[in-house]
């Protein structure tokens, strides 16, 4: 295909969540996966040469067009919107979530030594957290887990991404 890359680079444009090369040979049906990729780690290329306002990133099982750090504040200004902003007590209980997924809420105090409820209520609003099930014991108490949404937000491509604890020991030191 004569404009594969041309295409990808659309699809992908176009989208407002990670797109998945699944999801484009889906659409492609003539071209594999593995072309799919191919073309797709030449665009990253291009646009890492490049140097733009924007770049292409692997992020939550697929790849999403990301605006530059350098011209952040001026796409900000334009939209007149401000980042998502988590308070500290927001971000130390999504981080019990991320590390120790599926969890409790009980779990999650347990650990934060403090009640949590408005603080999971606001990550469940924003959508870094879902309800993921409930724990078979008395009360049936409801487990929670991150989303896709967490996974984009913060540019990782999977759990796996999420710094070790070790790695946090040696930033310390």
């Amino acid at each position: 295909m004569d404009n594969l890359k041309a295409i990808i680079e659309a699809l992908i444009f176009i989208s407002d969540t990670p797109v998945a090369p699944a999801k484009i040979a889906g659409i492609l049906e003539d071209v594999k996966e593995k072309e799919i990729v191919s073309a797709i780690n030449d665009i990253m290329r291009e646009y890492e040469e490049k140097d733009g306002g924007i770049f292409l990133k692997a992020v939550a099982g697929g790849y999403q067009f990301r605006t530059a750090d350098a011209v952040g504040s001026w796409v900000q200004k334009f939209k007149g919107q401000k980042p998502v902003a988590l308070s500290p007590a927001a971000m130390e209980t999504l981080a019990v979530i991320a590390y120790r997924q599926p969890v409790m809420r009980a779990e999650i105090e347990n650990v934060r030594g403090v009640d949590i409820s408005g603080t999971l209520r606001g990550l469940l609003e924003k959508n870094l957290i879902r309800i993921v099930g409930r724990k078979d014991v008395p009360g049936k108490p409801m487990i929670y887990g991150t989303t896709r949404k967490f996974l984009e937000t913060f540019g990782l491509k999977a759990l796996s991404d999420l710094p070790t604890l070790r790695e946090f020991r040696e930033l310390g030191e």
